[in-house]
């Protein structure tokens, strides 16, 4: 084998790879925004700092249990997006009876509910909310720290928004935003020790070419 044959031959490969993966993370940026999480509100799932992926989504895609992110004038906020999740959309019945949240009379699941000791809307009074068409019933995972639904109840609209309030869907959580900045770094590691092998590879060729044939002696 030709000296350097094997180190070209690992560069060709590793560099292409690298760049491939490098693309992959920067398509994965632009496709799904990251929103870098502000409050506790949507804890244990997301907390402050967490980077999340997101996705354009039209209203008649949005479904129970979506994650979206929010403008809330309504509520009394005028700039930020808020990270809330649908508990019921147009024509839902929403109730809470102290122990429990139904969404048309069936009791919903809520592993993502952070633990507060007073039931489903935390320590809130017991709701029932038959949700407008055209808009939803929100509330945060952490029901004892979250601006949401429960809280302006009063309002002409039972505290639900219109479901063009939702600018975006998450898409992938703190676990996805992660994936997508290691395969940009893994691809650069990549394509660097790709270059770096090519290189050597080269480097020692040239130099087992200057040395010439080697002679044997009798």
């Amino acid at each position: 084998m030709r000296p350097g044959r094997g180190l070209r031959i690992a560069g060709l490969t590793l560099a292409p790879l690298g760049v491939l993966l490098i693309a992959a993370g920067f398509l994965l940026r632009v496709a799904y925004p990251g929103h870098t999480v502000q409050g506790t509100s949507m804890e244990p799932a997301y907390g402050p700092g967490d980077t999340l992926l997101a996705e354009r989504v039209e209203p008649s895609e949005l479904r129970r249990g979506d994650v979206v992110l929010v403008t809330a004038p309504e509520w009394g906020v005028s700039r930020d997006l808020l990270v809330r999740r649908v508990i019921g959309v147009g024509g839902d019945r929403v109730r809470s009876d102290g122990g429990r949240l139904y969404v048309n009379g069936r009791p919903l699941a809520e592993p993502y509910v952070a633990e507060t000791g007073g039931g489903p809307l935390g320590a809130e009074p017991d709701v029932e909310v038959t949700v407008p068409e055209g808009r939803l019933f929100l509330l945060g995972d952490n029901r004892a720290n979250s601006n949401d639904a429960r809280n302006h109840r009063d309002d002409p609209h039972q505290g639900t928004l219109p479901v063009t309030a939702a600018r975006e869907r998450v898409a992938s959580g703190p676990l996805g935003a992660v994936g997508a900045g290691a395969g940009v770094f893994g691809g650069a590691v990549v394509l660097l020790t790709g270059l770096g092998l090519g290189l050597g590879g080269l480097l020692a060729g040239r130099a087992g070419r200057r040395a010439g044939p080697a002679w044997q002696v009798p």
